[in-house]
């Protein structure tokens, strides 16, 4: 038997998406800029950033995989690339959770390769328990030290992605 235990409200949820949004408009203000959206979790993130952000930007999808359950497999898959020329544009990495930092690590080196003019991380959540590479994240709406964490986007095994809030899933 699961349990869900609520940690982040709805409400809680669209102030910190707003403020950030906020801060990514004033940071990009006159630039180019992409965002890039990690399937799947990142899509009601983005969706709802993308809308809060006050200039203009492109939005693009990448897709990897790494998990089976709740534990990393350690093995980074592409199953989506970028559609947009990226060499010179500014990209913003929309993140639902950056854990132990493997996906973000690869995404970065990945697109390093296409010579952006910059690469900036944005995740919802940012949490440490199994930090195991060094990730500079430039934007986190909220830092969590540890729990599996579903809701918004957030899944496990593909189910609990509709729930409009966070919350910790407990065995």
């Amino acid at each position: 038997m699961t349990n869900l235990i609520p940690i982040i409200s709805q409400k809680e949820i669209h102030d910190r998406v707003t403020d950030i949004a906020h801060r990514i408009s004033s940071d990009y203000k006159n630039k180019d800029f992409v965002l890039i959206g990690i399937l799947k979790g990142s899509f009601i993130f983005l969706s709802d950033l993308t809308r809060a952000i006050t200039i203009d930007h492109e939005i693009d999808l990448v897709g990897t995989s790494s998990y089976s359950g709740t534990e990393t497999t350690g093995i980074i898959e592409f199953t989506k690339k970028v559609d947009l020329q990226l060499e010179g544009r500014h990209i913003i990495l929309v993140e639902d959770i950056v854990d132990t930092g493997r996906t973000l690590a690869a995404l970065i080196n990945y697109f390093r390769s296409l010579n952006p003019a910059s690469i900036k991380i944005c995740t919802l959540i940012n949490k440490n328990e199994r930090r195991e590479l060094t990730v500079a994240v430039d934007y986190a709406c909220f830092t969590i030290e540890k729990g599996f964490i579903v809701g918004y986007g957030l899944d496990y095994n593909e189910k609990y992605r509709n729930l409009p809030a966070i919350f910790d899933l407990q065995f």
